[in-house]
């Protein structure tokens, strides 16, 4: 038969059959049965077990109340939720205690500054797609933030592909989506994936949920007016937040609908590649966000991950930020005061998303306050009549900052009644209260010395615990001399325990003080966090004016000392770098050493580079440093360069590295032409496309045709023209140049002195005609007698006496790569008819002729 406390528990669990509960029973947060289970294995807690009625035991684990954070924090990083129920009113033997579920704990919905990463946002999404069009919500609790969007693309098909590509730039902890359709590909192998019912998902009933909780009768003043999808999303997202977090949903001011179209397109394999926000081993130390975060605040770091995650595509706010930025960066002591004043700043942002939910403990209170008393001196940093629109003013919070100076004590506790939280002076009950405490606190520290006097009795002790509160002891020997008026409390193998009525009377005014000291400073702190969330909007906007200005400033600082310069971008299609860095590796090395190199591309003269030269001579590096070039110019930031032109970039591409996907039953050549026919498909005139050895995963033959098909491509396609670096060790394609008339080759320069190659990471016009491949096996450590073998069969190769296929090759390449020649007049012969008869048909392989077919067709077209 169940207990009363068992049928709570199961009435509990029965409302949430899917989430570990903790469930409190006194000082312990304890766990039953399946839950139990799993949370000595996750936690790594005994497995204890309780009986209940004859022969039958339930399986426990319990962890302390007061470590439940960490606890939790650990249950949700395995990918659980966990539903907390608390006691609601005090034991008294007679009465079941009252329990009730206070929070549940999803990946999405932490707001416990202990289990969140202060650089990053955690965000929660909701998401469907429905036909070519797609709707996106995403919020941070503990910020506050709360957006939506709507994609509508040409087919379902590209409607997943562009929710995918913004989910992986959100990279949410958790994913809502409608409990009948699987996600599939567009959502993240990160996220938890929590589906809820159909019902959340409709139209009517969403509206009706964003309407209720920001009261009002119409969305237009959202934005999201005429974006049905959007609209579902977000009132799904805002339906499961309000059940996780039991209808307390005060951080939840406003609603953003923003456009995707805004915003350069980043897929996923080129923020893997460009290495963003970790390298290619998920090291964050090498990654682009970590050479560029000079921030001093955490909204300043989570605000230069989501500018690098989104490079503009307007070009008035890219000059805007462009402005800002040399602003900081000509005022070298104004950054330095405004960056030493930052450096007081905490997280404002998540400081006031606790207060408005009135969770901040006084501690927290007090670092929001110091937080708002640092903005007068900040914004007189930049007190200059050329400050730029970009650095925002900072609104005035001296009020919020005065009040929380004069309410908290100097040294406040982190839990309220840890000790005394509220200053002396605040609250004049709360100072009598603490009077009436204190001067029968001091009666009773007299009593001592006043009982000895009067009694004799030197080694009398006035003592306190917990059971008889207040006592005077008086040992056997002294019993003779104990006063009529004493009452005998306890007795002790040495000593007895007495009482007076005036003792009890005074003890009883410093208990009943102190119980009313506690309520009465709650309900004062609780009324400071109130008054101070009713300004939330300022405080609000003073946040992110904050995180913008120390992205600002970060980014001035990082410019100055790596030697960035303010890139010039336009509309043109131009793409112009003189001695660019890779702001990466250059960071990783010492002072100098870093090789600068040169880049000029443009869709009208040199649209595609051909680039050859041997592995580690840095054609990897190369590709990857225009890219960040370009990202960098458009997040409005400086550039590791000597002069930059960037024309405005809709799109990087890079295919870039080997990978295979062995869970998708994909091979790294077939994941190679998944992505370039992705690019091929995708790219437009105004991308930026970087591919790096297409073509290499199959046999020779069939990688080199491919390849120059591809480039090719690029070139002819009239939807295409779009600026391309194409590193290669298909050196046959050098030969191009003399076709293509947009192509260029260029190479990385190398060294010889004898058998041994110097790499100088120098790119050079024109191109390499080796690939050194032996070197570089030397330089890997390859055993001597190899390498030594190695050079002999090149040799044989190199002059013939090998196989003839790399000669058939280059033979095939020079017959179809002669320029084309114009038709004279009166019957002159066809220059495409002479070179066809002239064709080794029988020497050919298939694709071979094909190739040759292919360019002859097209000089015959262009002739």
């Amino acid at each position: 038969m169940s207990t009363p406390v068992r049928r709570q528990y199961l009435a509990i669990k029965r409302q949430y059959p899917d989430v570990v509960v903790f469930f409190r029973l006194g000082d312990f947060y304890e766990t039953f049965d399946d839950d139990a289970r799993l949370a000595a294995a996750v936690l790594d807690i005994t497995l204890t077990s309780r009986e209940l009625g004859r022969d039958r035991r339930i399986p426990m684990a319990g962890i302390p109340y007061h470590a439940a954070e960490g606890y939790i924090a650990r249950l949700i990083a395995a990918g659980h939720k966990v539903a907390v129920v608390d006691q609601l009113s005090e034991p008294n033997g007679r009465q079941l205690v009252e329990r009730r579920v206070t929070r549940v704990v999803t990946p999405g919905t932490i707001t416990d500054p202990t289990m969140l990463d202060g650089e990053r946002n955690r965000f929660i999404a909701a998401a469907l797609v429905e036909g070519a069009r797609a709707g996106l919500a995403v919020a941070d609790l503990s910020t506050g933030e709360f957006a939506t969007t709507e994609i509508a693309a040409v087919d379902a098909e590209a409607a997943r592909g562009a929710l995918q590509r913004e989910l992986l730039r959100l990279a949410p902890a958790e994913l809502l989506h409608p409990a009948e359709d699987e996600p599939g590909d567009w959502a993240p192998s990160e996220a938890f994936r929590s589906p809820l019912e159909r019902r959340c998902w409709r139209l009517d009933v969403a509206t009706e949920e964003l309407r209720c909780h920001f009261e009002v009768e119409v969305l237009d003043a959202f934005g999201c007016a005429g974006k049905p999808c959007a609209i579902r999303a977000a009132g799904a997202l805002l339906h499961y937040v309000g059940e996780t977090q039991l209808g307390s949903l005060r951080q939840i001011v406003d609603l953003v609908t923003y456009s995707t179209e805004r915003y350069m397109t980043l897929d996923a394999q080129t923020r893997r590649n460009l290495e963003l926000s970790e390298s290619s081993r998920g090291d964050r130390r090498h990654a682009l966000v970590s050479v560029l975060d000079a921030t001093k605040t955490p909204m300043g770091a989570r605000l230069l991950r989501r500018w690098l995650g989104q490079p503009l595509l307007d070009l008035a706010a890219i000059r805007e930020r462009q402005d800002a930025v040399a602003f900081m960066f000509d005022r070298a002591l104004a950054r330095a005061r405004l960056r030493e004043q930052l450096a007081k700043v905490a997280d404002v942002e998540r400081l006031l998303n606790r207060v408005v939910t009135g969770a901040a403990g006084p501690r927290e209170l007090g670092a929001l306050g110091r937080s708002l008393a640092a903005l007068p001196a900040l914004d007189a940093a930049l007190d200059d009549p050329e400050r730029p629109a970009a650095l925002p003013r900072l609104p005035d919070c001296c009020a919020a900052a005065q009040r929380i100076a004069g309410a908290l004590a100097d040294d406040p506790p982190a839990v309220l009644s840890a000790a005394p939280a509220i200053r002396p002076g605040f609250s004049a009950e709360l100072d009598g209260l603490r009077r009436a405490a204190r001067e029968a606190r001091d009666w009773i520290a007299g009593l001592e010395r006043g009982e000895r006097e009067r009694t004799g009795i030197k080694s009398l002790k006035v003592g306190y615990n917990k059971v008889f509160g207040y006592y005077l002891e008086i040992s056997h020997a002294n019993a003779a001399l104990v006063p009529a008026d004493y009452q005998r409390k306890q007795t002790l193998v040495g000593a007895e325990r007495y009482v007076t009525p005036e003792l009890k009377e005074y003890e009883s005014r410093v208990l009943h003080a102190e119980e009313q000291i506690a309520e009465l400073e709650t309900q004062v702190y609780r009324g400071l966090l109130a008054q101070l969330a009713e300004g939330a909007e300022r405080l609000r906007a003073a946040a992110q004016a904050l995180a913008r200005i120390d992205v600002l400033a970060a980014l001035a600082e990082v410019a100055v000392t790596r030697g960035y310069v303010r890139p010039e971008v336009d509309e043109s299609t131009a793409l112009e770098i003189r001695a660019g860095r890779h702001p990466i590796v250059e960071a990783a090395l010492d002072p100098g050493q870093f090789v600068p190199n040169d880049t000029r591309l443009d869709s009208g003269e040199a649209q595609i580079a051909i680039l050859t030269g041997p592995n580690m001579a840095g054609k990897s590096t190369y590709l990857r440093q225009v890219a960040l070039v370009v990202l960098l110019a458009q997040v409005g930031s400086f550039v590791p360069a000597e002069r930059a032109r960037v024309g405005l970039v809709d799109r990087i591409f890079t295919r870039i590295g080997a990978q295979d996907d062995i869970a998708a039953g994909q091979s790294t050549f077939m994941i190679e032409m998944v992505e370039t026919a992705a690019i091929l498909h995708h790219a437009t005139r105004r991308s930026l496309v970087v591919l790096d050895e297409i073509g290499r995963g199959t046999s020779t033959y069939d990688g080199l045709a491919i390849a120059r098909a591809v480039v090719e491509q690029l070139h002819n396609s009239s939807r295409l023209g779009c600026r391309t670096l194409f590193a290669t060790h298909y050196h046959e394609l050098t030969e191009l140049e003399a076709i293509l008339p947009r192509l260029r080759n260029e190479r990385l320069d190398v060294l010889e002195e004898g058998d041994s190659v110097v790499f100088l990471h120098r790119v050079a016009p024109g191109g390499a005609d080796r690939s050194y491949g032996v070197h570089v096996a030397q330089l890997a450590g390859m055993p001597r007698a190899v390498v030594r073998r190695a050079r002999e069969i090149l040799a044989d190769l190199e002059d013939g006496s090998g196989k003839p296929e790399r000669g058939r090759r280059r033979k095939v390449m020079a017959q179809t790569a002669e320029a084309p020649i114009q038709l004279t007049m009166f019957g002159a012969p066809n220059p495409v008819v002479e070179d066809l008869k002239q064709l080794d048909v029988e020497g050919l392989s298939p694709l071979e002729a094909l190739t040759a077919l292919f360019e002859l067709r097209r000089r015959a077209l262009d002739g």
